[in-house]
């Protein structure tokens, strides 16, 4: 993992002392709201539905035990003993008061953490594959690119007030577990024809209330030109893009309405004119984080017992099952510990849990945790003969659930219950879909299927890529919620199509019951997961499943 340095040791105790002063004058009536509120974004601070809410950097997901042990401590001391891990590998505080956020940023520099950039229009947290330098079907690990990513973009002084907010991610695999073509930037490790390891790089995409799949900018881009390459990128929007309308101001918009081959053009000049003030620092650097990333001590053990543990436990077996990914290193395997269990908030972690998740961390995994886009929390690196002693204290701690990318695997944002953009409740939708499904005990009959929930059109909750999206909107004061099929967010992206009319909360979860059993029938046999099925009958099926009654009517 990356270390500070005594620069960014030095930078992030300044802004903490910068922001201290900032909110004791907020406090006291020297600044009003309007004065303060594009101060608390740079630092990651919303107000919400019901109070503010602290957004923390955890930078391409990475943490160390130390670090999860310290975002326990903070939701003791100032919140209210558990955080919300999101889409976007953060950890959110929904319950600090003012007054106490400086300490809570005092705190977070102690362990090497922030929460600046986590808001605002500038580039966010910077995400990546999960499983990185992990997996087994992994080119190269994609963090020390996005560490370098993540120092250039912090407080670029040409970038802190962009059109709007700005997001990069990078996957370091074939398989794109970092959603990458729903970013502004996605960036694919790759090699050419030479075995030149570069990147594909990826323009335009994102969700929100225009959902666009991105488009390729460049075919390949060496690996030494990255960072004057995203440069011309940010530049070229940062003169191109939209100011006068907030719902047209991403890249996405821009790349649209200015066509690929000019924004390409553009990007190509402004990135010849640039590239020679990279004089090599920035690689220099990248050697420097690099190191910082080097693979663990990997143990050399019997896996006899692991074998024989799954043998005598049809639990512990299941959960190997769907909550395991294969390793690079032999003997090794990636964990998932799902934060879903049947009923409770997607994403929520007690600090009980965070530290229980820090322990086996420290004990088993080489000292290293991952969150996930999809709101878990990973061990990367865990040998198979401790998997019997982790599946044990993970049941203990409640978070041994066995769904990993099932029906109950939901993501879904905060909704209503917090967000004051929000139209529509999103946990409470989740919770029941979930617990319906565990009443049912067919979620490992119906196989992968990924549903995703946002409670309003800013699809926080990424359901234009859920292979079932749902989205909460409000009709005349009662929620709605629509169906979107067929969405994926791998690397055969593409955008679900709504189903049709949407159904009221009551008739939500039968609507989405109705839906998977049918898939059942309709499936060619077991194997045939709910995205295949409907990319071979396209929408006209499920239609029928979803909506009976018209069906009937248009018989009739």
């Amino acid at each position: 993992m990356y270390k500070y340095n005594d620069f960014d040791e030095s930078f992030v105790r300044s802004r903490v002392a910068q922001f201290r002063g900032q909110v004791e004058r907020r406090i006291d009536g020297s600044l009003t709201e309007d004065e303060f509120k594009p101060l608390r974004l740079m630092n990651g601070l919303y107000l919400q539905l019901h109070a503010y809410m602290l957004r923390v950097a955890i930078p391409y997901g990475t943490l160390n035990s130390g670090q999860m042990r310290q975002l326990a401590f903070i939701a003791d001391k100032w919140d209210k003993g558990y955080g919300h891990f999101t889409t976007r590998q953060n950890i959110q505080y929904n319950w600090p008061k003012l007054k106490d956020v400086p300490d809570m940023l005092d705190a977070l520099a102690d362990v090497e953490m922030h929460a600046i950039q986590t808001s605002g229009n500038t580039i966010r947290n910077v995400t990546a594959d999960h499983f990185a330098g992990a997996a087994a079907d992994e080119i190269e690990d994609p963090r020390p690119y996005a560490e370098l990513l993540r120092q250039w973009s912090t407080d670029h002084p040409e970038f802190q007030f962009l059109p709007r907010k700005f997001k990069i991610a990078v996957t370091g695999a074939a398989e794109d577990r970092a959603v990458v073509r729903a970013h502004d930037i996605g960036l694919q490790i790759i090699r050419n024809d030479t075995g030149e390891v570069g990147f594909q790089v990826i323009v335009g995409g994102g969700l929100g209330r225009t959902p666009m799949v991105g488009k390729v900018l460049r075919d390949f881009l060496p690996k030494e030109d990255l960072l004057p390459y995203c440069e011309a990128i940010v530049s070229v929007y940062n003169l191109l893009g939209r100011r006068d309308n907030k719902y047209k101001a991403r890249i996405k918009i821009t790349v649209h309405e200015n066509g690929l081959e000019k924004i390409q053009e553009l990007v190509e000049d402004r990135f010849k004119s640039i590239r020679a003030t990279f004089s090599g620092h920035d690689q220099t650097l990248l050697s420097e984080i690099s190191a910082a990333f080097a693979p663990p001590a990997y143990a050399q053990k019997s896996t006899d017992g692991y074998e024989a543990a799954r043998l005598a436990n049809p639990a512990f077996r299941s959960w190997t099952d769907t909550n395991l990914t294969s390793h690079k290193q032999e003997g090794y395997a990636i964990v998932s510990i799902s934060i879903k269990k049947h009923g409770n908030t997607p994403g929520d972690a007690s600090s009980d849990q965070m530290r229980v998740m820090a322990e086996l961390a420290e004990a088993y995994g080489h000292n290293e945790l991952r969150i996930s886009h999809e709101q878990n929390v990973i061990l990367p690196h865990v040998h198979k003969a401790d998997l019997p002693a982790i599946y044990q204290a993970l049941r203990a701690a409640d978070l041994a659930t066995a769904n990993i990318g099932l029906v109950s695997d939901i993501i879904a944002c905060p909704g209503m219950d917090y967000c004051a953009l929000a139209t529509a409740r999103s946990i409470p939708i989740a919770q029941q879909i979930a617990t319906r499904f565990d009443e049912l005990k067919i979620e490992h009959d119906i196989g992968e299927l990924k549903i995703k929930i946002s409670g309003c059109i800013n699809a926080c909750g990424h359901h234009h890529v859920g292979h079932i999206g749902i989205l909460g909107l409000d009709r005349a004061g009662v929620e709605n919620y629509q169906i979107t099929l067929g969405g994926d967010g791998t690397q055969t992206t593409s955008i679900g199509e709504r189903a049709g009319p949407g159904f009221s909360a009551d008739e939500i979860v039968p609507a989405i019951e109705r839906l998977v059993t049918g898939y059942m029938d309709l499936r060619t046999d077991e194997s045939e997961t709910f995205l295949q099925t409907y990319r071979r009958l396209g929408m006209e099926p499920f239609k029928t499943i979803l909506y009976p009654a018209e069906d009937k009517a248009n018989a009739a």
